[in-house]
């Protein structure tokens, strides 16, 4: 018994000596640096391009070019306006920034005004409804007669009380009341400390 209270006062006297925070790992959040983007920039590339659609039925018509040479960007476009013009924009995009130049071809045409009669509310005659006509239903009480049927004939239950049979015995039995007195002995008196 001895030795293990000495083993156990060692224990703690080398727990006390423990130093824990030397011997546990060190975990550190890992170090996230934003990455670093190069602005990558491309030499002009020279590009032309055009198209031009006629349709009369939706009524489309117009017309676009463009081409670009080193950093400069020249085109043109052609719509037909609703009024009966055709607007024609010729555009420039160079380092100085975007400049235009619209004209119109033709004249606009707008539909011809023309008064007309003043309105008249138009006169709409009150319906002539007819009182509707219903003739009042005709009922007829239905008839019926008492049902014919005999009413059912109870008879009340007769029954005959059976008559004892002998047993044989003269005497009746009788019976003796034994209530025997109880056998246990007194404990023994406990020892006191």
């Amino acid at each position: 018994m001895k030795f293990f209270i000495l083993a156990a006062l060692f224990a703690i006297a080398a727990a006390d000596s423990y130093k824990a925070a030397e011997y546990a790992p060190k975990y550190e959040a890992p170090k996230y640096e934003a990455p670093k983007y190069e602005e990558v920039t491309y030499a002009p590339q020279p590009y032309s391009f055009g198209y031009d659609v006629q349709d009369k039925e939706s009524y489309n018509d117009f017309d676009h070019s463009e081409k670009s040479e080193a950093n400069v960007v020249t085109g043109s476009y052609r719509v037909a306006l609703p009024d009966g013009r055709t607007q024609i924009v010729t555009y420039r995009a160079d380092s100085y920034g975007y400049t235009a130049d619209v004209k119109y071809e033709g004249e606009a045409r707008y539909p011809e005004y023309k008064e007309t009669q003043q309105y008249k509310a138009p006169a709409y005659p009150a319906p002539a409804y007819k009182a509707p006509e219903y003739k009042a239903p005709a009922y007829v009480a239905p008839a019926y007669s008492a049902p014919a049927y005999k009413a059912p004939e109870y008879k009340a239950p007769t029954y005959t009380a059976p008559a004892p049979k002998a047993t044989g015995y003269a005497v009746a039995p009788s019976y003796k009341s034994y209530a025997p007195a109880p056998a246990y002995k007194a404990p023994a008196a406990y020892p006191k400390y």
